[in-house]
């Protein structure tokens, strides 16, 4: 007399929560990485565009990204403020930013003008790489911001020669009375007037594209293998049924 086969709706249940599960965070991890990979064309493509002559409005942040500026100015180095926990190749050290005015604008922007290394004896004491002073010419990179690090306690006030963890331009621009650009342009090579010693191997974007892909493939991979697991363990239940 044939055995009916008995589905149990707990463990079914248990099974498709964890499978629906693995499903949505694997795809949520691959919309990421497609998300990033879109990301990664942009800033190919806008790298190989034209060299703008002047910062974009406010408004289109966000489209100037990643774009080659050259812009004429002058540096003002009485606010020069310094992000820590920057490090290059495993030594700490501090991001040097320096506002510059633009020649026949109001406007400013900030310029991170390259890596310094920390002081080990004096955390305190910060480096003065020479300013050109005058009216220069530099080149450089577009950024909507100067990079973010974990905020330990809270943010200190901008003030000359600060060190900060983080940038806040609109607190920076509201304490020098300079109009700050939303955007920050990083140094492609030292302006004219010498090298100042500072090293502009500015890191690339974090984008974590194969991590995703990776992430996904492991969710997906959980989905499998609990569908597996129940159908595995529900054929021997009733195999053992049968004897």
């Amino acid at each position: 007399m044939p055995i009916r086969f008995r589905i149990r709706w707990i463990p079914l249940c248990a099974t498709l929560a964890v499978a629906a599960i693995g499903i949505a965070l694997g795809q949520w991890q691959t919309h990421r990485a497609e998300e990033k990979l879109a990301i990664q064309q942009r800033i190919e493509l806008r790298s190989k565009e034209p060299l703008l002559q002047a910062l974009p409005p406010d408004g289109e942040a966000e489209a100037g990204e990643f774009r080659h500026v050259a812009l004429e100015g002058e540096f003002v180095p009485q606010w020069t403020v310094y992000l820590e926990n920057r490090p290059h190749d495993g030594a700490v050290g501090f991001h040097v930013l320096t506002p510059f005015k633009i020649a026949g604008s109001q406007r400013a922007v900030m310029v991170a003008r390259g890596w310094a290394p920390r002081d080990a004896a004096d955390r305190a004491k910060v480096p003065h790489p020479a300013v050109p002073a005058g009216p220069v010419r530099i080149e450089g990179t577009l950024r909507r911001d100067a990079g973010h690090v974990l905020q330990l306690g809270q943010a200190d006030a901008p003030r000359p020669g600060a060190i900060l963890q983080n940038l806040d331009i609109a607190a920076l621009s509201a304490a020098s009375g300079l109009p700050l650009s939303s955007l920050v342009v990083e140094l492609r090579a030292a302006p004219p007037g010498g090298d100042d010693g500072l090293v502009r191997d500015w890191p690339a974007p974090s984008l974590g594209i194969d991590r995703h892909r990776a992430y996904a493939v492991q969710w997906y991979a959980l989905a499998a293998m609990a569908l597996v697991f129940f159908l595995v363990t529900e054929l021997r239940r009733k195999g053992n049924d049968r004897q």
